[in-house]
């Protein structure tokens, strides 16, 4: 007899679904998901039936699908299938033939989410999963996240075959005489979880006859701490970031009084992308490295003077771009320049983002970029020259931000404007000027 109680009472407790919620059961044919679709069945709860052909093993492959449509006949439930070319998606997006066999399978499973209106996906992970989960994660150095397993709800995926061990599924399915394929695959050592799974597993079953128990019991206490580790980081984010103008800003001294140190800053700058090996080198800078950037694949962090800044990657490159004498607009980076020839003197007054120059001191083509190391100007009021660096620390321009200024250069190689900071005073408009042009940047 299936044990529909234990199988129910498993999904109560962890309150993963209700007896209205519409069901999406992945199926491989496999002998953990036909047993997880047979229990769902004979619970009376809503489910279709998902699955996925790799096309990896041929025809075995194949039956595999048609065993799995024929399950879903049998069972009554509807039946949603689809083919991927697995090895064509991993060659295209340079990734193992495992990692595009998840991301299409979760990709579909979301599609089917939103286009036939379930509610979540049931997945038939097992305790022992649980368990080579942890072990992988530990040999790959995930950190505190890859010990608490594999969770029994996550998101719009749930586990309701968590609470039984590899060894009691194949008891029931034996003792029940249920029908289910074999995927040849699972045999090989050739994978990493397959390893594991044949060989690392049996050797501490060995050692401890009750491994899945004491993984159980070791598992909840890994998820107490991680969610007490989760409170404390939440509670320094609140008192230790800030944010402004875009940006994220932790003070250096603040960072200094966190303890542990390593472990908490971590945590505060995750969910940026960054690393724990980046974390350990960002550690050796702080205090002695100001101007050090390090970038994830989404935001960019920097080591100011007294604290560390943290914005998002611009999608917009600045590249040096020229201005001819007819043009009316150009685009630099983030900014939109506009172009205005006036034939009166007029003077741009309050605005940073913008300036009069005396048209007849121009020398086309202009160039916009960003500054340069050895770059100089006389800024506006003044009739020496002064670097571009020594300029930006008089103006408390933050180090991160330096590149950011759109650098307006004549042809004659003379520095005309810092858009949004100083204009050269040889570009002034005096008593002498004819005719203006004008300058806009607008941020886009």
């Amino acid at each position: 007899m299936l044990p529909v109680e234990r199988f129910t009472g498993f999904i109560n407790q962890h309150n993963l679904f209700r007896r209205d919620t519409k069901i999406l059961a992945a199926v491989s044919g496999g002998m953990d998901s036909v047993l997880m679709a047979h229990l769902l069945s004979l619970s009376g709860y809503n489910f279709g039936i998902a699955h996925c052909n790799f096309m990896l093993r041929g025809s075995e492959a194949d039956a595999d699908q048609e065993f799995t449509r024929q399950l879903s006949q049998r069972l009554n439930k509807p039946f949603y299938t689809i083919n991927f070319d697995t090895a064509a998606y991993a060659s295209e997006h340079k990734i193992s033939i495992q990692m595009a066999a998840r991301d299409l399978r979760y990709n579909w499973f979301d599609q089917l989410l939103k286009t036939e209106g379930f509610d979540t996906v049931a997945l038939a992970h097992h305790q022992n999963d649980t368990i080579e989960t942890i072990l992988l994660n530990l040999t790959r150095g995930t950190g505190i996240a890859g010990l608490h397993g594999i969770l029994p709800k996550n998101g719009s995926l749930v586990r309701p075959l968590l609470g039984f061990t590899r060894d009691e599924i194949e008891q029931i399915v034996t003792a029940e005489q249920i029908e289910y394929r074999e995927d040849s695959s699972n045999a090989s050592t050739k994978y990493a979880r397959n390893k594991i799974r044949h060989e690392v597993v049996p050797a501490l079953k060995a050692l401890n006859p009750n491994l899945e128990a004491t993984f159980e019991n070791t598992l909840r206490g890994f998820r107490e701490l991680e969610q007490l580790l989760d409170e404390t980081v939440e509670r320094h984010r609140n008192q230790l970031v800030t944010v402004a103008d875009d940006e994220i800003r932790i003070e250096i001294d603040q960072i200094d009084k966190l303890s542990p140190k390593r472990l908490l800053l971590f945590k505060l700058l995750q969910p940026y992308g960054f690393t724990e090996p980046v974390v350990d080198d960002l550690l050796t800078a702080l205090g002695k490295h100001p101007g050090r950037v390090f970038e994830s694949g989404t935001h960019q962090l920097v080591v100011d003077r007294k604290e560390i800044i943290i914005s998002e990657l611009s999608q917009l490159p600045f590249e040096e771009i020229t201005i001819e004498a007819h043009q009316h607009t150009a685009h630099f980076g983030n900014y939109k320049l506009t172009i205005l020839h006036d034939d009166s003197p007029l003077i741009v007054k309050d605005n940073p983002l913008a300036v009069s120059i005396d048209a007849d001191k121009l020398s086309y083509p202009l160039t916009v970029r960003s500054w340069k190391q050895g770059d100089q100007f006389y800024p506006l009021g003044m009739r020496t020259r002064k670097k571009l660096s020594d300029f930006f620390v008089s103006e408390k321009v933050p180090l991160h931000k330096k590149k950011d200024v759109p650098v307006l250069v004549n042809a004659n190689g003379n520095i005309i404007w810092l858009g949004g900071y100083r204009l050269d005073n040889r570009y002034k408009v005096d008593d002498t000027t004819k005719k203006v042009t004008i300058f806009e940047l607008t941020k886009i």
